[in-house]
């Protein structure tokens, strides 16, 4: 029976068990003592929320398959205002560097009730800043980050609340609990692969 486990990510960690050379701050392993079990993805050190664990290769090869495109929920604390024209970019797809992205879902929220981040985000007194919940399905190194700033929001905080169906509620920064039997991050079967485009 493979373990499914999901941990709270606090702010400043490492997504792995050890550092690599020249890299510095607490891992993993300063908070999951649990043998056998890796990263199905990762989370940025300076992000922070839910990240998946299994001892399952094949399943943590599955969760980062772009096929099954499992979306993913961020509570993104921006700098400025998001415009509806700003939130309509990001629901339509926003072009980076590496390519345009994928629809996303993107909404203005109130501030959510979340934990107090340590160290403190550095606020501007003369820059507004607004809260978002963007949900995306790709995977792309700091994604989230580049698509409010392309934007003109510059992410100033970003929690991942939700992988699928799984979501970070009732885990405080550093617990992590094993998953149930009956949950599934994991659609039943992956989405088929995009059709290439016709030139014509």
């Amino acid at each position: 029976m493979s373990r499914l486990i999901l941990l709270n990510k606090p702010f400043g960690v490492l997504s792995q068990f050890s550092r690599s050379e020249g890299e510095t701050g607490p891992t993993l392993a300063d908070f999951v003592s649990v043998p056998d079990v890796y990263p199905a993805g990762r989370l940025d050190k300076d992000s922070e929320g839910l990240l998946l664990l299994t001892d399952d290769g094949r399943l943590q090869a599955e969760l980062s398959d772009p096929r099954f495109k499992l979306p993913k929920t961020y509570l993104v604390q921006v700098e400025g205002s998001p415009s509806e024209p700003a939130l309509a970019a990001l629901r339509k797809g926003v072009v980076l560097r590496d390519g345009p992205t994928r629809p996303a879902l993107a909404e203005a929220i109130d501030p959510p009730e979340l934990w107090p981040r340590d160290p403190p985000v550095r606020f501007r007194k003369s820059v507004p800043d607004h809260w978002i919940a963007l949900t995306i399905t790709e995977g792309r190194n700091r994604q989230v980050r580049r698509m409010t700033a392309a934007v003109g929001l510059p992410t100033l905080r970003l929690v991942r609340w939700r992988i699928g169906a799984l979501t970070l509620e009732g885990l405080a920064p550093g617990q992590w609990r094993d998953a149930t039997s009956g949950e599934r991050p994991l659609p039943a079967t992956p989405s088929p692969p995009p059709r290439p485009r016709s030139n014509r």
